[in-house]
């Protein structure tokens, strides 16, 4: 993931987007940000023993999902702080708007440890091997989620879907005056399904006007700020965030977008995993409690049932 995420313009919002970069810039010592593959660990000793990263519904070991180094230049006891996040692999378990598959760990250290260099390691290497995106536009995604685009445009051919209920909403944002080509019987089913307009479908357009100008995001980092919800409900009250066991409130951290999903090939058969996005909430004193690994939470939004159902 990229370390040195673009900031949205008119916003404190950070995002973060997949690259391609040489394993080596992977491991603990270079602090990375990263999607997949195995955790880079920030403290050494003592990280998580399966039971605790076990999946809440089936009990099976959870699997590495990212992790986002983000330190406290405010705390010495945060010059290194990485959240770690670990999701179930099993499609039957992920129940709607259910976090229980989900595992999110927390650790930091101060600049003096007993793992790492007082100074920064050496990240000197010919610039061309430095960053290399990630070459994913050759797939065919969703212009709305960016999810796997099965779908075509009947008209036009040139924009595509995952699902009716996507097309629909494009259909409203605009796609009608762009799209060329012919088809009546199309575009009188749209119209009719573009009507029934709700606020459901407003919601998910504030989303996609959002994320559609850095559409390939797949972390919004905002700490202390408000997740982009991608339906009105379920959205959490301050009373469905647990405090942090040392008794602080926690605060939004960052958010994981559903794009990410492109990247990690979850889909089977019978089932996938989905959601639409998940929210990381933090301790707002980033506390020590004798832990090198401290849990935090998570709170999943799947996309609304009005708006997968709602349309002819």
């Amino acid at each position: 993931m990229a370390e040195g995420a673009r900031e949205e313009k008119a916003s404190s919002v950070d995002l973060g987007f997949v690259e391609e970069t040489d394993s080596w810039r992977l491991l603990s010592r270079f602090f990375p940000s990263k999607v997949g593959g195995k955790p880079a660990w920030l403290a050494l000793k003592s990280v998580p023993t399966a039971c605790e990263l076990d999946c809440g519904v089936c009990g099976k070991p959870t699997v590495f999902l990212l992790q986002v180094y983000s330190p406290r230049t405010d705390q010495t006891t945060c010059f290194h702080r990485t959240v770690f996040v670990f999701c179930c692999r099993n499609p039957p378990c992920h129940a709607r708007n259910s976090a229980t598959p989900f595992r999110v760990y927390r650790s930091q250290l101060p600049r003096q440890n007993d793992f790492y260099d007082f100074e920064p390691p050496d990240e000197d290497t010919p610039s061309s091997e430095a960053e290399v995106l990630q070459a994913e536009k050759e797939y065919n995604l969703c212009c709305v989620c960016g999810c796997g685009g099965a779908k075509a445009c009947s008209r036009c051919h040139q924009v595509r879907y995952c699902s009716k209920e996507h097309q629909v909403l494009d259909w409203r944002a605009g796609h009608k005056a762009a799209c060329g080509g012919g088809s009546d019987l199309q575009e009188k089913d749209l119209e009719a399904a573009a009507r029934q307009e709700t606020e459901e479908d407003q919601q998910f357009s504030v989303f996609r006007r959002r994320v559609r100008k850095e559409p390939e995001q797949v972390l919004r980092y905002d700490l202390g700020g408000a997740p982009l919800w991608v339906s009105r409900q379920h959205i959490p009250t301050a009373e469905d965030i647990p405090d942090c066991t040392c008794g602080a409130p926690r605060q939004l951290e960052f958010q994981v977008m559903p794009q990410l999903l492109n990247y990690l090939q979850v889909d089977s058969l019978k089932d996938s995993i989905d959601w639409g996005t998940l929210a990381v909430y933090t301790c707002v004193n980033s506390c020590e409690q004798g832990t090198a690994y401290h849990p935090e939470f998570l709170w999943k939004q799947d996309y609304s049932e009005t708006a997968l159902t709602g349309a002819p």
